[in-house]
């Protein structure tokens, strides 16, 4: 909801990058020190002012460059803003979720779990980088996790390992003399 246009480079061709510097959750009025719906912070487990760089892949460039190029930018260069210009409601948020779901997946998938959050779809991605074997240290970078957290999260997620790792063991040790 805080993403501008300015924390984009969105090339031609190839990977962007994003800049995260700020979060806008939604508390409500009663709970903000700005008495707006949502509150204007840093992101989390980071100094006030500390941005988290985050690689993207061209066909997100592709869609972002296509969305700002129909629909424009706020007043203050935020991609996503309201008919007014104002930040998503996440009611309005919520509602086009649910919508996007009924469309992308089958009766029995909107009747699961499966993909019921947006943020099911960041769990998603993560659970995807560990299973292609990026790094731990990389993938939570890129989610803005300890490896820690990352660990303790998402060690489950990785299935069907076994056989790959152990193609990679043999790999590694082919060619090295061993002691008989």
């Amino acid at each position: 909801m805080a993403l501008r246009e300015q924390d984009c480079d969105l090339p031609e061709t190839g990977w962007g990058r994003l800049t995260l510097a700020k979060s806008r959750p939604q508390a409500g009025k009663r709970w903000t020190d700005s008495g707006q719906v949502h509150d204007d912070r840093g992101l989390k487990h980071r100094a006030e002012d500390e941005p988290r760089g985050v690689p993207i892949p061209p066909a997100l460039v592709a869609i972002l460059r296509a969305h700002i190029g129909r629909f424009g930018v706020a007043k203050d260069g935020r991609l996503f803003q309201s008919e007014r210009g104002n930040v998503v409601a996440a009611s309005t948020y919520s509602r086009v979720w649910e919508e996007a779901r009924r469309l992308a997946l089958t009766p029995r998938q909107v009747d699961s779990p499966l993909a019921g959050r947006p943020n099911d779809l960041r769990h998603a991605a993560v659970s995807l980088w560990l299973n292609t074997g990026v790094p731990a240290t990389e993938v939570a970078d890129r989610a803005g996790h300890s490896v820690d957290v990352l660990l303790k999260v998402y060690a489950k997620c990785i299935d069907g390992a076994e056989a790959t790792v152990n193609d990679r063991i043999s790999e590694a040790l082919t060619g090295m003399a061993w002691p008989v």
